[in-house]
């Protein structure tokens, strides 16, 4: 009796060619279908103790068609890039033109009374509400709600200058 390798060598040679035939029909794609029919025999010889079918080439046939199902679920779970979601983040142009943008709004308000400054920013990055900035700067709820209307709007003029 040949040992399990010798069986193995015939196995792959009888089905080798019928395997690959089915996961080029299953795939359109010569290069998968070399990888299915590669992975099929590994699989077979990995589990060669646990074979639930009537033929070896149902078995192998089989294989097959799972690891290309397999494939197909990985697939679909991603889409192809279009110019639309190619690229999220700015292009060297745009980070270019805010950072100019930028510069020139801090230089512009580099010249506001220090409260304004202070109003804009604990208003805008810090998203505090308008009794706390009060407080804070010791002024009236309303006397900061014109403080930093009146900052938006110098930030507009500077933006479009």
């Amino acid at each position: 009796m040949t040992n399990f390798a010798e069986q193995y060598a015939v196995l792959y040679e009888r089905y080798a060619a019928d395997i690959f035939r089915f996961a080029l029909w299953l795939t359109g794609d010569t290069a998968e279908a070399e990888d299915i029919m590669s992975e099929t025999f590994v699989r077979a010889w990995a589990g060669r103790e646990r074979i639930h079918t009537e033929t070896m080439k149902g078995y192998l046939l089989t294989i097959a068609r799972n690891l290309h199902l397999k494939g197909w679920r990985e697939r679909q779970r991603y889409t192809a890039l279009d110019e639309r979601t190619a690229a999220r983040e700015p292009s060297p142009e745009q980070v270019t033109a805010v950072r100019g943008e930028l510069a020139a709004v801090l230089s512009q308000m580099a010249h506001w009374p220090e409260v304004d400054r202070t109003a804009l920013l604990l208003s805008a990055h810090h998203a505090l509400p308008y009794a706390e900035i009060a407080r804070i700067l010791g002024l009236t709820e309303a006397a900061v709600k014109v403080k930093i209307h009146r900052a938006r709007l110098k930030l507009a003029e500077a933006r479009n200058a």
